[in-house]
């Protein structure tokens, strides 16, 4: 259970576009083709490693090695991948059987919503790439380019990258892209600022992420600690959490020497299913975003509908292997979510699963 925080939950969730899905079921006993009822839930989407206890990846698991909970409650997978490969949809026999169309829409700032397959939802991952361009880059700042340069041109074809930098303010050098070139070019503009403000940008990256469909990756380069954001790293932390979006952060020594950055970033990775990594020279910083690209070579991706549940706040989520693998392997993923606000439009209706 995440901790109470000062600052009012609702004002930062509100600015989460939330993924909406409407499950169309059609009634063939007594009832026309037009009276339909439309459920509205939301899929949850998770990034899971699994690592054996020499720490190697372990690969080639299937749908039915994986056991996921809910508050408790067992969940029945929807979507299955591994790695950058594209997604199984896992609901198409029990979907056809029971004669219902199910679609996934995302809902727009302006109400609109905008039809995605369940195969897009987890093809590749949307790469958020947050890079430290205040004065605490001055001394290093070429060779944190370097490193990122050479992070960017080693992902898979399959993944979508955007870059963004901050210092007082965040910049969108990149939008998320396909294009490498462009990425790139966001890169070399980069420009040394001022003051360091990692937790504002880091929540609007984060909301520019939860956009997004699929797995939704935020990688930060910071080479200090935040001396004047004004949102706590803990409520950024639960809006991740609550997004499926997962957070690395690389940093450096200097950041390791403060004690308070240093717990907030590892408990902060640890929560959203990411890890955290202190560079002591600009060859660790290279190590570290290629223990990151192997990372995201590696991951599960999971999905699931949820079941009726009526817990209306956070609601803790479990995985783990079935069967003897559960002994022989660890496994890391977000621990949780917080339901978020949702907006209707037309005849839909809210299901009776527990949600708001």
């Amino acid at each position: 259970m995440p901790r109470r925080f000062s600052i009012c939950r609702c004002l930062l969730a509100v600015c989460i576009p939330v993924f909406l899905f409407a499950a169309s079921v059609s009634h063939t006993e007594g009832q026309d083709d037009d009276s339909a009822v439309h459920v509205v839930v939301n899929m949850v989407q998770l990034n899971v490693a699994v690592t054996d206890k020499k720490g190697d990846y372990v690969t080639s698991l299937r749908p039915q090695d994986f056991v996921i909970t809910e508050d408790g409650i067992p969940e029945k997978l929807a979507t299955f991948a591994e790695g950058d490969m594209p997604a199984r949809d896992l609901q198409t026999d029990d979907v056809i059987a029971n004669h219902v169309t199910v679609q996934a829409t995302h809902e727009t700032e302006h109400g609109g919503n905008s039809p995605q397959t369940l195969q897009s939802l987890v093809a590749g991952a949307n790469i958020f790439i947050l890079f430290d361009s205040s004065n605490y880059m001055y001394r290093d700042f070429v060779f944190a380019e370097d490193s990122i340069t050479e992070f960017i041109r080693s992902l898979g074809t399959a993944n979508t990258i955007a870059f963004y930098s901050y210092s007082r303010d965040l910049l969108r050098s990149a939008t998320l892209t396909s294009d490498r070139a462009e990425v790139l070019r966001g890169v070399r503009s980069t420009v040394a600022g001022d003051s360091a403000s990692l937790y504002n940008a880091l929540l609007l990256t984060v909301k520019d992420a939860a956009r997004c469909s699929g797995r939704k990756i935020v990688v930060v380069f910071s080479n200090g600690p935040d001396n004047s954001s004004v949102v706590p790293p803990e409520d950024v932390a639960e809006i991740a959490q609550s997004a499926g979006v997962s957070i690395y952060i690389i940093s450096t020594q200097e950041a390791r020497l403060d004690a308070i950055s240093t717990a907030i970033f590892e408990r902060m990775t640890a929560d959203t299913g990411g890890m955290a990594y202190f560079a002591k020279t600009w060859r660790d910083e290279r190590r570290a975003f290629a223990s990151i690209q192997n990372d995201l070579a590696h991951l599960y991706s999971l999905s699931y509908y949820p079941k009726p549940n009526p817990n209306m706040g956070w609601r803790a989520i479990k995985v783990r292997l079935a069967g003897e693998n559960a002994k022989k392997y660890n496994l890391r993923s977000r621990n949780g979510y917080r339901l978020q606000p949702r907006r209707f439009s037309g005849r839909t209706t809210a299901a009776s699963d527990g949600k708001p």
